[in-house]
């Protein structure tokens, strides 16, 4: 089923995150999207993430969906201008890409090409509307299409930013802008889902809350000092006092998910590269 479908008939949905290669080989992209495709529902194609090149999302998510797996390709507004996105949404479908989640995209400063001009001509909010206005049958300037898109977008949350109101504010223009799903950034309290979830739930909108498997103490505050993304205490003093972090860090991620089951409508796995650990924490 597509997300879209799944959506529609209230299931709870599984994604996860796979990067592109960087090169032309997708073997690998393609063996590890293989066996996370056993126990998700579509997974999220990034478009250089952390700003590091590598092949793009489009490419990927066609590779991909020509050998039956449903994907979500990422599009961001650093790269490209508002001719060139919707240039990429118009072949996505064309290539027959049911999804796509509308980014801002990591600041050039963190990749490996920090020269790099970024471009920003739309934000993630102007990018959902210029999705809207395609699958109307028109491009941004009004200009009517020989044949409209039919795309299912998605946006993202920060629901552990401190304040969160702009995250909430941003969150309804959103929405209003044409957003059909939500998936958070990692969320390590699920109480911290609360405020989203009061929008989510008024204006009809499902949210897959983030989940990021932790494999040490050091990862989880190499993420409180860099990224923005909070994770609290308790699960600090966790890891730090566990013999086996990574069976922590798992146990932690099945945690959440449960919590995820009773809250929302589904959840996104993150940041891991091993499909087995994915899947074990999924079927827990």
């Amino acid at each position: 089923m597509s997300i879209r479908e799944l959506i529609k008939e209230k299931k709870f949905v599984v994604t996860a995150e796979l990067a592109p290669p960087k090169g032309t080989d997708f073997n690998k992209a393609y063996d590890l999207a293989c066996r996370m495709a056993d126990f998700t529902d579509a997974i999220n194609i990034t478009e250089g993430q952390s700003a590091t090149m590598r092949m793009n999302s489009l490419a990927l998510s066609h590779l991909l969906h020509e050998r039956n797996i449903e994907t979500i390709m990422q599009l961001t507004c650093r790269d490209q201008n508002r001719i060139a996105l919707q240039s990429a949404l118009i072949s996505a479908c064309s290539l027959g890409i049911k999804n796509v989640l509308c980014v801002t995209g990591d600041h050039v400063k963190l990749g490996d090409h920090q020269e790099a001009k970024q471009v920003f001509d739309l934000d993630s909010v102007s990018l959902l509307q210029a999705v809207n206005s395609l699958n109307g049958g028109y491009d941004m300037k009004g200009n009517p299409l020989l044949g409209a898109t039919d795309l299912c977008a998605g946006a993202v949350i920060n629901p552990t930013a401190d304040p969160i109101e702009p995250q909430l504010i941003k969150m309804k223009r959103k929405i209003k802008a044409g957003a059909q799903f939500f998936q958070t950034q990692p969320v390590f309290s699920a109480k911290l889902l609360r405020p989203v979830l009061e929008i989510a739930h008024s204006m009809g909108i499902p949210v897959l809350m983030g989940v990021l498997v932790l494999s040490s103490a050091k990862m989880a505050n190499n993420f409180n000092e860099k990224s923005g993304i909070r994770v609290p205490e308790d699960i600090l003093e966790q890891l730090n006092n566990s013999s086996d972090p990574k069976k922590t860090g798992a146990e932690i991620a099945a945690r959440l998910i449960d919590e995820a089951r009773a809250m929302c409508q589904g959840v996104h796995l993150m940041g891991i590269s091993k499909a087995d650990v994915l899947q074990s924490v999924v079927s827990k």
